[in-house]
């Protein structure tokens, strides 16, 4: 079958891993939401918010149900969400998100790819001032106007609106998540997803063999288990 079938096959498997991961991530997720707020998404905005990516994520439906399920058991492991800081290779600032139920393992393999790298993790704070914080949310132009809609916006927080690809994507400050999220729901807008994103506030330059170094860590990182997002400066 040749070469061409062993790269589609590669591109497959890494989009299936990809896939798991996300799943992963918003398991987790489900389970701090009920957990801090019970299983009813109609009460807990939090949950609401978490199974819309689901489904935006293409989660299938029973899996989303059946994390619900398992979170309401008393006997199932909580999850931390820790936020870690540090630089890589050629001082590049980097931030990691983690949901753990074991913050002694976490830090340690944390450190450790970091450490293997030539890079340093840091304090809390150290990196997190070079990144504007914001809430992003995403959803189907439709018949949408966009004018209209950045004017009913503006009063909820709406810091940027944009088209893409037939989705239209609100960005508003970390701490309006929860304003524009009750204007886009009085809306009966139905979102495709709605998180927190980190945008460096400037990048850095570097060599492509630079840029490679830090890749190899940035990618021995995205495979911990523990780690549900990575931020970074490189340009």
């Amino acid at each position: 079958m040749g070469r061409a079938f062993e790269f589609r096959k590669e591109r497959k498997f890494k989009r299936w891993n990809k896939m798991s991961k996300v799943f992963t991530r918003l398991g987790k997720e489900i389970v701090i939401a009920v957990k801090s707020g019970g299983p009813d998404p109609d009460t807990n905005a939090k949950l609401r918010t978490i199974i819309q990516n689901a489904k935006g994520a293409s989660m299938p439906k029973d899996r989303i149900e059946a994390a619900i399920t398992r979170a309401s058991n008393k006997d199932e492991k909580d999850y931390e969400e820790v936020v870690y800081e540090g630089y890589g290779p050629h001082g590049i600032a980097v931030i990691i998100e983690t949901a753990t139920d074991n913050i002694n393992r976490t830090v340690a393999n944390i450190r450790h790819y970091f450490t293997k790298a030539g890079g340093s993790l840091s304090t809390s704070g150290s990196v997190s001032f070079m990144f504007d914080h914001k809430a992003v949310f995403r959803f189907a132009a439709a018949e949408f106007d966009m004018e209209e809609l950045e004017l009913e916006l503006i009063d909820y927080g709406l810091q940027d609106i944009d088209e893409n690809e037939g989705e239209i994507f609100i960005y508003t400050a970390f701490e309006d998540f929860g304003n524009m999220q009750k204007a886009l729901e009085d809306r009966h807008i139905d979102l495709i997803s709605a998180d927190f994103q980190r945008f460096p506030m400037s990048l850095t330059e570097l060599t492509p063999e630079q840029e490679d170094e830090v890749m190899k860590m940035i990618d021995r990182i995205e495979e911990d288990d523990d780690v549900n997002q990575i931020y970074h400066n490189m340009a």
